[in-house]
């Protein structure tokens, strides 16, 4: 049987299925993620998925949830951009093609929808980045991710 996929938009409403893909995906390898907190994490999750600017996108192949893409629309002077905060293929899913597939998808949906451009980050050295640079996204020249410590 051939494989149906389409994305469709995302919801507080859709907060469980969400959840429990982020933490299959995000608590095992290569990521590690202790989110064992639940309180945490739902907050996490609703701070990217219930504002105003909150684009969260769900790859689907006969009603099963496959992949998110979560993030948020930015208004920026080049033009609107997508900044993906967490994007996620489920375990059994990944490694065959599908994360391209939902890309390519979203490149779609947002084209449609006059957004410019996809940002996000990722750590070096892991599946992640070879698989945004085989997508050929490219690593901003001048920009760097800050963070500090301050608890």
């Amino acid at each position: 049987m051939e494989e149906k996929y389409n994305i469709r938009l995302l919801n507080i409403i859709d907060s469980t299925v969400i959840k429990d893909l982020f933490i299959d995906v995000f608590t095992n390898e290569p990521w590690n993620d202790d989110w064992s907190n639940e309180d945490q994490l739902n907050k996490y999750i609703e701070d990217i998925i219930d504002n105003r600017n909150s684009l969260s996108i769900g790859l689907f192949n006969n009603n099963e949830l496959l992949g998110i893409s979560l993030g948020s629309i930015i208004h920026w002077c080049s033009g609107t951009e997508y900044y993906i905060r967490e994007f996620c293929i489920n375990r059994t899913q990944q490694h065959k093609g599908i994360g391209t597939i939902f890309l390519k998808l979203i490149e779609e949906y947002l084209h449609q929808n006059n957004i410019a451009s996809i940002l996000l980050s990722t750590d070096s050295g892991t599946p992640a980045y070879d698989f945004y640079t085989k997508n050929k996204f490219n690593e901003l020249p001048k920009s760097r991710f800050f963070h500090k410590n301050i608890q």
